[in-house]
């Protein structure tokens, strides 16, 4: 049973948006191309583990935080008699491992995943006992992409492999499982220390006017959108949909690139470009939001 479904983190929507409305440099850029690698990679997995039929509670996406310390849980599945949980790399890509560190070949040293492992088992199970709970804690790297191979692997560490993971699934869905009171009150007491924001985030600073204006198809991500009477028309995909969606979607992406501005009839209309209307914006605004304020000073919420 799912009991915390992954959400699209704060720190990839952003650069992604980033992404499409301004040049990002080489640097930010491959910080949003990780990102984005990553979270792919551990909506693969969700899709494996959702299937499970045994009793259990999966969590997805932790950032927990013990003296001052964060660490996070890519996914957590509560069983009867203990806790699994994974760490999910979706590396590609011929891989060597030596010396207790891991290298992409020819000669690239990356961070050894274990070793993430170890610090964030370590952090869980103290946060565990600190709470009264006291169920084993099975932790293992999971490799998800098909065409990661790592040389020289060691035969005495936590790692499952692509071509092992659904066995490994299997495996646990086997296992006898009867969850009690006790499990979901774990599962809660996580949810209640489950930090919804990171204060890590790697995002490059700036401003609205440097940030191309327009609606981004949804479906090609193109900026060839034309408005036709009650729809949004991209002339590059044919994709169509109402206006109203097209620019409820902009002020959405305006609220996670500037959190603390006021959402007003004027800042849309220049945001959204294509609609020419700012009465059509107005109108989209009021039926959709609550308007606080008269006249100028007017704002939506």
């Amino acid at each position: 049973m799912i009991y915390k479904p992954r959400t699209k983190p704060a720190e990839l929507a952003t650069m992604e948006l980033l992404n499409t409305r301004m040049k990002l440099n080489s640097k930010d850029k491959l910080h949003y191309k990780s990102l984005k690698k990553g979270y792919e990679g551990e909506k693969q997995f969700d899709a494996l583990t959702e299937k499970l039929q045994c009793e259990c509670l999966i969590l997805n996406d932790l950032l927990l935080e013990l003296t001052n310390t964060t660490f996070q849980v890519d996914s957590l599945i509560i069983a009867q008699k203990k806790i699994c949980f994974y760490e999910v790399k979706n590396h590609e890509g011929d891989y060597y491992y030596a010396s207790d560190k891991l290298f992409k070949r020819p000669n690239l040293e990356i961070m050894n995943p274990l070793h993430q492992l170890g610090r964030s088992e370590s952090l869980l199970r103290q946060l565990l006992l600190n709470h009264g709970f006291t169920l084993p804690i099975d932790g293992s790297v999971v490799f998800i992409n098909p065409t990661f191979t790592l040389y020289q692997a060691p035969l005495d560490q936590p790692i499952i492999y692509p071509t092992q993971v659904r066995r490994h699934l299997s495996d646990l869905n086997a296992l006898p499982s009867k969850l009690t009171k006790k499990h979901k009150e774990l599962a809660d007491q996580l949810l209640s220390l489950h930090q919804s924001d990171s204060q890590y985030k790697k995002i490059p600073t700036y401003e609205y006017s440097q940030l191309r204006k327009g609606i981004i198809c949804p479906k090609c991500q193109s900026f060839s959108v034309a408005v036709e009477k009650r729809r949004s028309v991209c002339r590059g995909c044919g994709h169509a949909e109402p206006v109203t969606d097209a620019v409820l979607r902009n002020v959405k992406e305006f609220r996670i690139l500037f959190p603390d501005e006021k959402i007003t009839t004027n800042i849309i209309y220049d945001w959204c470009q294509v609609v020419l209307s700012k009465q059509r914006i107005r109108s989209i605004l009021l039926s959709n939001f609550t308007k606080v304020g008269t006249r100028r000073w007017s704002y939506f919420e």
